[in-house]
């Protein structure tokens, strides 16, 4: 087989599969901010439903402010999320706030006084504990919990995309 025909042949699966994102960020038809993101649940309670309006089914209650979720799809005031077990649905955006947190994935996460395993420890953190993300640099965040403030690797946060960097 001959490199055009290699070629042609590649060109018909990209045009059978559809169009695709792999080259530029995603936006949001709505707001035109980048899609997938993460947020925070602004309420103490919010119903995920089944489709962009009240009138569909609740498949999730959440109980739990502040939890981190990722937006998905917009649609008008509506925004599919969905939880660090990828479960979730539409929500109303009035429920969603653009602070961002984090759910701590490994039990006993150390937070340090910097950006270093080797500096000095400020506190333990158990797995679940949600904590207020303040800046993220290429492998931590530095971010408080329950009163507590230093930096902890990404690697052990749901929340925070492994490349994503902001202060």
């Amino acid at each position: 087989m001959n490199s055009r025909a290699i070629l042609l042949g590649v060109v018909a699966l990209v045009l059978a599969c559809g169009p695709t994102h792999a080259v530029t960020a995603e936006r949001g038809p709505v707001t035109n901010l980048p899609l997938p993101r993460f947020v925070s649940l602004k309420a103490n309670e919010a119903n995920a439903r089944r489709g962009p309006d009240t009138s569909h089914r609740i498949d999730w209650v959440y109980k739990r402010r502040d939890l981190p979720l990722r937006i998905t799809a917009e649609f008008e005031h509506w925004r599919r999320v969905e939880d660090v077990d990828g479960q979730g649905g539409w929500m109303h955006h009035a429920l969603l706030s653009g602070v961002r947190t984090a759910l701590v994935q490994t039990d006993m996460t150390p937070l340090h006084q910097r950006a270093d395993d080797t500096s000095a420890q400020t506190a333990l953190l158990e797995r679940g504990v949600i904590a207020r993300l303040r800046e993220c640099q290429r492998d931590w965040c530095r971010m408080e919990a329950e009163g507590a403030r230093g930096w902890a690797e990404k690697r052990h946060l749901w929340g925070v995309d492994a490349t994503e960097e902001f202060d």
